[in-house]
């Protein structure tokens, strides 16, 4: 009977780990610049281009999506 209970205490706790809701006042400090993997705009575009050149991939990163070979861009 206490390894169930302890198994389902650890079970219970594991679950409830996941589970976060950050409240608005501290969302400000999550979207910070400094939290940006990339904190250069111009490398992070650059990267992006690259990306959608080489794999023939663009949108989904809430950019607007184009087409063609990426000449214009």
């Amino acid at each position: 009977m206490r390894a169930v209970t302890a198994a389902l205490l650890a079970g219970l706790g594991l679950a409830m780990n996941a589970c976060v809701v950050v409240p608005a006042y501290e969302r400000e400090h999550l979207s910070h610049p400094s939290m940006q993997p990339t904190p250069d705009a111009l490398q992070a575009r650059s990267e992006r281009k690259l990306h959608q050149s080489r794999e023939g991939a663009s949108g989904g990163d809430a950019q607007a999506a184009g087409g063609g070979c990426g000449c214009s861009n």
